[in-house]
Parts: C-alpha cells; structure tokens; sequence
C-alpha cells in the first residue's frame, strides 16, 4: 500500500514509465510534483496519485497504472531501485528537468482531455501538456 511520498512517487515512475529514457522517468515525476504545487490538485504526493479513483470504477483516476484493474507487482528491481532515485531526486529537489506539465498521455493514445491543454512536447513515448488556466 502506498503511504510516502517516496513510495507514491516511485511507483507513478514504475509503473507509468520505466521503460522511458530517464529524462521520460524524470519528467513523469515532475508532473506529479507540479500537481502537488497546483492549487487544483491535492497538496500531498499520495493524494494526487489516488486522486479521482473510485472502487470498483475502472480507468477513471488520474493515473492509469493506479486504477487499471491490474495488480500491479514490481517484477524488475532495477527498475524499481532507478524509480526510488528518481522520486528522492526529484523530491529533495536535487533532480529535475524543469518540465513545467501537468498532464501527460502514451503517444499510442489521443485522449480527448488532450485539446484543452497546451501541448509542451515529447520526451520518450509520452506528450506532456500544460493546464490552460
């Protein structure tokens, strides 16, 4: 159960992107950050992470690995341990990009959500966007 920022953080890393370039891994937990520091989302890692799901609601949250159905088993633990500095890096500040999104898709999809935000570009295989006030 995730219950630290540190674990909340690394598993959005994990399960989201852990096959994306380190810049990619990175750039997914600075979204998480920047929600974190966005008054339209909850102030707390954790909370942002488990924002809009609903038991027994398929993909409706705000992160797909968190309410896909799946059970989700971390199986590489490279993968595992390059997720956990990730997000203390970019926890303690140390590690950034300085990607300013707030939303990011696969470029396999076309989510409709996309059009009302600013499309800011690609790093590895996801499009990261940028909330229109």
């Amino acid at each position: 159960m995730m219950t630290t920022a540190l674990s909340c953080l690394a598993a959005v890393v994990y399960f989201e992107a852990r096959g994306e370039p380190i810049d990619g891994q990175i750039a997914v937990a600075e979204v998480v950050m920047n929600r974190v520091m966005d008054d339209r989302f909850p102030r707390d890692v954790c909370d942002v992470v488990k924002q809009n799901r609903y038991p027994g609601v398929l993909h409706r949250c705000q992160f797909s690995f968190y309410c896909n159905g799946q059970l989700e088993v971390i199986t590489d633990q490279n993968a595992w341990s390059t997720a956990q500095e990730i997000a203390e890096g970019v926890l303690n500040g140390t590690l950034s990009l300085g990607v300013e999104a707030t939303h990011y898709h696969t470029t396999q999809v076309d989510p409709f959500w996309s059009e009302y935000y600013t499309d800011i570009g690609v790093i590895g295989n996801h499009r990261f966007y940028i909330a229109i006030r």
